[in-house]
């Protein structure tokens, strides 16, 4: 099981670099935080892309979508201070990778490589 960053997902939805490693993520059992799959939503309707497409799309593969927990957005918080370059949603989908103990993938560069993370490419 992988979670699936926000901008893992996107890049996958516009077959971007690094789309292949999504896809085989997708087929494996992808897990995307609520906060991300929002991000998601968000930037398809921004771009004024068919959500239904894409949500089915990304569901079709079972993609499971976790919400934040307690725990999840207090870790958050927590690591604010060492991640003030990541977003409240980033830090909810490393604090979700720590959860279920799973490598997180994301095509941001400013996260790094460090602990789970992932690089897609």
């Amino acid at each position: 099981m992988n979670v699936l960053d926000a901008s893992a997902l996107l890049a996958y939805l516009q077959g971007e670099d690094g789309s292949v490693v999504v896809e085989a993520a997708l087929e494996a059992g992808g897990v995307c935080g609520a906060a991300n799959w929002s991000e998601v939503a968000q930037k398809v309707h921004g771009h004024h892309r068919d959500w239904v497409l894409a949500r089915s799309l990304l569901l079709s593969y079972g993609l499971v979508i976790e919400p934040v927990t307690v725990d999840d957005a207090e870790a958050a918080a927590r690591s604010w201070p060492s991640n003030q370059g990541l977003s409240l949603a980033d830090r909810l989908c490393l604090a979700l990778g720590d959860r279920l103990d799973a490598p997180v993938l994301t095509a941001d560069r400013a996260w790094g490589v460090s602990g789970r993370i992932r690089q897609i490419r």
